[in-house]
């Protein structure tokens, strides 16, 4: 075993169709049925599906056009984040009987660092039984959990079981396990990146392994190494209790798309008085502005740009706004108009070097 290398015992918690099940829980009617959360205009978009819609392929992000045709009986249901929120506290209160460390990445999962716990289990694989079992008799929903060393096999593993499962992938399965994996279940490979790796030969967790660093580097910019390690199960980013917040943002759907920029900045002018809302709240400032633009054909484009100074008001907002807004030609008509401000003041600058080296996996871990 390399000992500079942390072994821990992180479990991922994620709920399962976390806004629909709530939906379905409080009101019986709705349970067994495909359901989304979302509207249902012909501007609307999936939040949110059960199970049950899900069958038919409806997923979160779609438009509730496409959803409809894929399940004409799907029922919509409004979105209720005051109970969403509600109901997240509940379960945040049973991962903190175990641990106070605890990393919530948004209102239906986070990870907990076990490695020691309130509890004196040494065992994550039980705990998390038991954390499942808890918020089912809390909440009445279900969850899903992975158990395994460090965050990203942790957060791989929550998937394979779902709905309402678990899955403990232990220090000498690690290898195994990642070799094996399809390369579109390695979490932060979207479908831009699949494809890709798809391109090069890369289907496989054991594909990744073959390809050196400087490959994976050149191919793939910096996140080569990141991919490079995370199949050797390096990863070595520790749960943090508070997350520091990257960005802050608003956005805007549109009832009719807008071709003219003239009315695009009145809309703009309006978001930027949320976003700057956001900001004075949360009492930061901004250096890095993106305009984000959605197109009547789905197809979204970002624009941004990184000022020499701090900004939070909407007047200077919206001057680094009209000019991204004007950088280029609209390509079409625009269905959803965003901006949001990173790069903020509350960023601590930590650099930690992943180790080169892959991990000897330790064999006598009760996990």
């Amino acid at each position: 075993m390399n000992e500079s290398l942390p072994i821990r015992k992180i479990i991922h918690v994620d709920m399962d169709a976390f806004y629909a099940s709530v939906e379905q829980l409080d009101n019986p009617e709705l349970r067994g049925k495909a359901i989304v959360v979302g509207g249902s205009s012909k501007r609307g978009v999936v939040s949110a599906a059960s199970y049950e819609a899900r069958k038919f392929g409806v997923r979160s992000a779609m438009s509730s056009v496409i959803a409809k045709r894929l399940c004409p009986h799907l029922i919509f249901v409004k979105s209720n984040f005051d109970r969403y929120r509600e109901v997240s506290q509940q379960i945040r209160k049973i991962f903190h009987d175990y641990t106070d460390l605890v990393e919530p990445l948004s209102l239906d999962e986070a990870y907990l660092d076990v490695s020691e716990n309130k509890k004196g289990n040494p065992s994550a694989t039980l705990i998390a039984k038991e954390i499942r079992q808890k918020i089912k008799e809390k909440t009445g929903l279900n969850a899903s959990a992975g158990i395994s060393i460090n965050k990203f096999i942790a957060k791989v593993a929550s998937d394979i079981n779902k709905p309402n499962g678990q899955k403990t992938v232990p220090p000498e399965e690690v290898l195994d396990f990642l070799e094996k994996l399809d390369i579109k279940k390695f979490y932060g490979v979207g479908k831009v990146t699949k494809e890709k790796m798809y391109r090069h030969g890369i289907y496989t967790g054991e594909d990744l392994k073959s390809k050196s660093v400087e490959y994976l580097t050149e191919h793939f910019g910096k996140s080569g190494g990141y991919y490079y390690h995370v199949v050797r199960g390096v990863h070595n980013s520790a749960v943090k209790p508070t997350r520091t917040r990257k960005s802050l943002a608003a956005e805007r759907t549109f009832s009719e798309n807008i071709s003219s920029e003239v009315y695009m900045l009145e809309r703009l002018e309006t978001i930027a008085e949320e976003v700057e809302r956001r900001l004075t709240k949360s009492n930061v400032a901004g250096k890095t502005i993106t305009l984000k633009i959605k197109y009547s054909d789905f197809t979204l484009q970002t624009r941004s740009k990184t000022l020499p100074f701090y900004i939070s008001s909407k007047s200077l907002m919206l001057e680094a706004v009209k000019d991204l807004l004007f950088q280029e030609k609209m390509k079409n008509s625009v269905r959803l108009l965003g901006i949001s401000l990173s790069n903020l003041n509350n960023e601590k600058k930590e650099q930690q070097p992943e180790p080169e080296e892959s991990i000897d996996v330790q064999l006598k871990l009760d996990f």
